[in-house]
């Protein structure tokens, strides 16, 4: 196979040890404490004071992106991680000087009012603003919020490290000659031979069992944190905070958690013939991503590439020639090296308007799947990248459209090119995907409700929290399995974080959202791309309501829900057809 291309970064900056760099960081330090002292005077126009604010902003982005790119792709280079750190510290000047322009902007009120309504100069800036000041009321006093940034670093952000940090270093031996570390025993989750996978599960349940007790003081701490934090900053719940940073609101989120409760027989019937597939009498958790069918031929960099665009093109030629000129220009870092991080990822740099995509490209569809989802995001960053700060910066409810509608394309470009046992493998693999995403997802979204609820009197020990989550799966998996995960809070990087809590429901909108614009841009003809774009736009300056009926989508509305749960439907209907072997 012919090597694969590395990413270029040379058009954001030279270097981490650059001037460039270096000036950039100097800009965000000396510009946020100029603007810090003209907004504490008063003494500059509320224009003005948005466009450097945003400045500010986007000089931090940029490096942010940046530093954190070349850290992912050798995580132990000194002067990358000095690159980091050095970002950090700036962040940290420009996190006093957000609280001061959240003030700043609730003094000016009225001003904001008359300035975005209808035909106002700042009319774009409707919705941002008026988000800024909502926030605003949920603010602390400046030192408080000050200390709370400071505490986070050694509070919260400690505990989300070591969370992580344990999480993907933690090991035991696997044979006589290996050791596995827990991520490489969760990797054996996919492995066809059922024995393996069952060895794998169970040495991962004694390695969360055996360090369960540092695992539950952080995510103790983490919740606790969270829960007096937010009560401190005016919110009645977790949730209620988490809704507001997702701009949608509780009739919304009825609708999608109705719907999704609504499918969960229809999940749990997948299940059981997942089970008949592989010839056993039920499913264990561990079982949940062996494979079914015959994988695709593999594809090579360059035939992932054609494949891409070619589905891109037949939605929109625009959207094509995005995707080509993201390969051509070495946009993308593909090869799966010693020291690069796992997974992977989109990042934009706003000074540039650019995108970058990280990757570990395995020549299988799957890898050409998340390239696919991947360029989504790239090209979603593209449509939004032209305006100002305040109005591209969309909620993470908004964030998968475009990825999880790009991966969506490909699907369906791969599914008519395949047969019989191909086309088994490939519709399984996306109804596999769907379960996490649904079932999976409604499981997690009940897990963190009962901690939520449970915190408040007192620290939750691991055997509860282990109680918590299996009663859970046993809520939404049910008897489509026989064997559950109790430490899925160990395993979860999520649940550690205090920004957003609640960091699951997301996916399931993203995912059901993404599937219902498919389904109308079937029967809306050859408008629908330009109408697609402009939803894209304006994901960052609009509600997601109002972001949604710019297609004629009402998102509290449970019928819309379950349009795109019908699409999954009709491919769990074509597996439960599919006969035994």
């Amino acid at each position: 196979m012919n090597t694969l291309p590395a990413w270029d970064l040379t058009p954001i900056y030279p270097g981490c040890d650059s001037k460039e760099f270096s000036e950039d960081l100097h800009t965000v330090v000396t510009e946020s404490k100029a603007l810090e002292a003209d907004l504490e005077t008063g003494s500059c126009d509320l224009k003005q004071s948005i466009e450097r604010y945003e400045l500010v902003l986007d000089y931090l982005e940029n490096l942010n992106a940046y530093s954190s790119a070349c850290l992912t792709t050798n995580t132990s280079n000194p002067l990358f991680l000095k690159a980091v750190s050095q970002v950090e510290e700036a962040s940290l000047v420009v996190q006093h000087l957000e609280v001061l322009f959240l003030n700043y902007l609730a003094q000016r009120g009225d001003e904001v009012e008359k300035r975005t309504s209808q035909g106002g100069d700042l009319q774009a800036y409707r919705f941002p603003l008026q988000e800024l000041l909502e926030e605003q009321k949920h603010q602390m006093a400046p030192e408080l919020e000050a200390l709370a940034s400071d505490l986070a670093r050694s509070g919260t952000d400690a505990f989300s490290r070591l969370q992580e940090a344990m999480g993907s270093s933690i090991h035991t031996q696997w044979d006589a000659e290996t050791v596995k570390t827990v991520v490489q025993l969760r990797s054996d989750a996919t492995n066809a031979d059922r024995n393996v996978r069952k060895v794998a599960f169970e040495k991962e349940l004694a390695l969360w069992k055996a360090y369960e007790v540092p695992f539950a003081a952080a995510l103790n701490g983490v919740k606790g944190t969270t829960l007096t934090l937010d009560k401190m900053r005016g919110f009645a719940s977790p949730l209620d905070r988490s809704l507001f940073e997702s701009r949608i609101d509780r009739q919304i989120l009825d609708a999608l958690i109705g719907t999704l409760e609504e499918s969960i027989p229809l999940f749990r019937k997948y299940l059981k013939k997942k089970a008949q597939l592989l010839g056993l009498p039920g499913l264990s958790f561990s079982d949940l991503f062996a494979p079914v069918g015959k994988e695709a031929s593999h594809f090579t960099y360059e035939e992932a590439h054609s494949f891409i665009v070619k589905q891109f093109s037949t939605f929109s030629e625009e959207m094509g020639a995005f995707a080509d000129h993201a390969f051509k220009a070495r946009w993308i870092d593909p090869e799966s090296r010693k020291g690069k991080v796992g997974g992977a990822y989109d990042t934009s740099f706003p000074l540039a308007k650019q995108s970058r995509i990280l990757s570990n490209f395995d020549y299988t569809y799957s890898g050409v799947s998340t390239l696919a989802h991947e360029l989504g995001h790239a090209w979603h960053d593209s449509v939004v990248l032209p305006k100002s700060n305040l109005q591209r910066t969309y909620p993470m409810t908004l964030a998968e459209t475009a990825s999880i509608f790009s991966e969506f394309l490909v699907f369906q470009g791969s599914l008519a090119e395949s047969s019989g046992e191909q086309r088994l493998a490939l519709v399984e693999q996306f109804v596999q995907d769907a379960t996490q995403v649904c079932i999976d997802i409604l499981s997690r979204f009940y897990f963190e409700t009962e901690v939520f609820a449970r915190r408040p009197d007192g620290e939750l020990s691991a055997l509860e929290l282990c109680s918590i989550m299996e009663e859970a799966q046993k809520r939404t998996y049910g008897d489509g399995l026989v064997e559950y995960h109790p430490y899925m809070w160990a395993a979860k990087g999520h649940y550690y974080s205090s920004d957003f809590s609640f960091y699951n429901y997301p996916y399931a909108f993203g995912q059901l959202f993404a599937l219902g614009l498919y389904e109308k841009s079937r029967h809306s003809g050859s408008s629908f791309p330009a109408q697609y774009k402009t939803l894209l736009a304006a994901t960052g300056s609009l509600s997601a309501r109002e972001v949604a009926s710019l297609v004629d989508i009402d998102l509290a509305d449970r019928s819309f829900w379950e349009q795109g749960m019908a699409v999954i439907a009709t491919y769990i209907g074509e597996l439960c057809d599919a006969p035994l072997h």
